[in-house]
């Protein structure tokens, strides 16, 4: 496999992951305040990214990591956080079918704030994919 593909097993396991925290969530959350279960789950991930880290040998001393390094990771686990918050809430109240594909609207935030921040560049026919993302998660989402 090119290298240039190396990533897209890693996406694709992502995927598998991210359904798999749809419906487990739901279940999860079903008897407890959303923000417990998000605590629960937050502290899950924590204790198995330690164990990894740990067990890996990729721990690096905190004063070795650039300021701008921990201001982003910082910027992004706050927003994480609130991601998380907000999905466990709305895994709360609605169906897992409906919530999961508006969640997916990040996909399209993504590509926006890519070109719009970082100076990316997508093709016609990646807006085109883009597009049909939104429309999908849009219709997804209808209720009949």
């Amino acid at each position: 496999m090119p290298s240039t593909l190396s990533w897209l097993p890693w996406a694709l396991a992502s995927a598998v992951f991210a359904a798999l925290t749809a419906i487990f969530g739901k279940v999860g959350v079903a008897n407890i305040n959303a923000d417990l279960a998000t605590l629960i789950r937050t502290v899950v991930i924590l204790a198995t990214l330690a164990g990894i880290v740990g067990a890996t040998g990729q721990w690096q001393a905190p004063a070795s990591i650039p300021g701008r390094t921990w201001l982003f990771l910082a910027l992004s686990g706050l927003a994480t956080g609130a991601s998380w918050l907000c999905y466990f809430r709305a895994l709360k109240i609605g169906d897992a079918g409906r919530v999961a594909p508006i969640d997916k609207l990040s996909v399209v935030l993504v590509a926006l704030f890519g070109v719009i921040f970082l100076g990316e560049r997508l093709s016609g026919l990646n807006w085109l994919g883009v597009a049909l993302i939104a429309l999908g998660a849009l219709l997804a989402a209808i209720k009949s």
